[in-house]
């Protein structure tokens, strides 16, 4: 065999390869979430027959201060307490108007019509559910209420009361620091700081086992400056939810970091706060099969920005 006819394999075979791996990332990357027609609406206490159409993220104004965005999966037990909580504060608070999206992502357990019962109790405050017709995921779920969120501020929350919600103080002091007038800006609640305490060290031996490789592998993605990437306390300005959010691709549980990638590129400020955490029963993450999940997801979302496939549009400059 000469050297061309060797040169000519290796060259095919590789192209073999490049081929292949291109054909899988293309049938492992999720398609683009196009919502149903009644997942634009939501059901209150005052419309409870009659869903009434969701705001958007595109209006231009927005219509209050903060959104409150609330992804649920078969959450009717953890969700009474997270949601005293979170209206006990936000009633403390008179000057700054809210709503709260709670986004039933595909539950099983009437999660919708148990939110809309419990909503009851609070005469007179806008809380909003929005039911998805099929379970898309944690990040799916954020990404829809996002979406139609009609805050100035956007708040994500996890549905299990982990986080104290009255750090979303501590959120937004950091936030007025770092954005000013409709700037784009982030804010992360991180639980980094409670690592060597028992929050963390209570946890099972394989949980964090697979946190720290977690850590590992996300610095060399690119998000290695975000001690927490993946508490579910994030804090957005109107104006970066306008231009992340549309971008976003996975509705898996490794969507935070997309977001915080989608960030870097669009060069948006981002501060990490500590807040305050405990584990609460009843999660929803199966430590070895989700860990592998987010493992392809992550290779899958870092070949789609590497090869253009996914883009964001630029935050065009200000013209004020």
């Amino acid at each position: 065999m000469d050297s061309s006819t060797l040169l000519y394999g290796v060259f095919s075979l590789l192209l073999v390869v490049i081929s292949s791996c291109y054909a899988v990332l293309v049938a492992w990357s999720p398609d683009t979430i196009v919502p149903a027609e009644s997942e634009k609406k939501y059901r209150s206490v005052a419309s409870k027959a009659k869903p009434l159409p969701l705001g958007s993220i595109k209006d231009a104004k927005p219509a209050v201060d903060l959104t409150v965005v609330i992804p649920a999966y078969n959450e009717t037990s953890r969700l009474p307490s997270m949601l005293d909580s979170t209206m006990s504060h936000l009633s403390s608070i008179p000057k700054r108007s809210f709503e709260i999206l709670i986004v039933d992502d595909g539950s099983k357990d009437g999660t919708s019509d148990f939110a809309l019962k419990l909503a009851g109790k609070y005469s007179g405050s806008d809380i909003r559910i929005v039911t998805l017709r099929k379970n898309l995921g944690k990040g799916g779920a954020v990404r829809h209420g996002m979406l139609h969120g009609r805050g100035k501020r956007l708040l994500m929350v996890d549905a299990d009361g982990a986080s104290r919600f009255e750090d979303l103080e501590s959120l937004w002091k950091s936030m007025d620091e770092i954005a000013s007038g409709d700037q784009a800006a982030i804010v992360v609640g991180s639980r980094a700081h409670l690592v060597k305490t028992d929050a963390v060290v209570k946890r099972s031996f394989l949980r964090n086992i697979l946190m720290y490789g977690l850590h590992t592998i996300l610095r060399i993605v690119g998000v290695g400056h975000i001690r927490d990437t993946q508490c579910g306390f994030k804090l957005f300005t109107r104006k970066a939810a306008q231009h992340i959010f549309p971008s976003q691709h996975l509705a898996t549980w490794i969507f935070d970091v997309e977001l915080l990638l989608l960030a870097k590129q669009l060069r948006i400020p981002v501060a990490e706060v500590p807040i305050e955490w405990h584990e609460v029963s009843g999660s929803k993450l199966n430590v070895v099969t989700d860990s592998l999940q987010m493992l392809r997801d992550l290779l899958i979302l870092r070949a789609n920005l590497l090869l253009g496939r996914w883009k964001v549009a630029p935050i065009p400059a200000s013209t004020s």
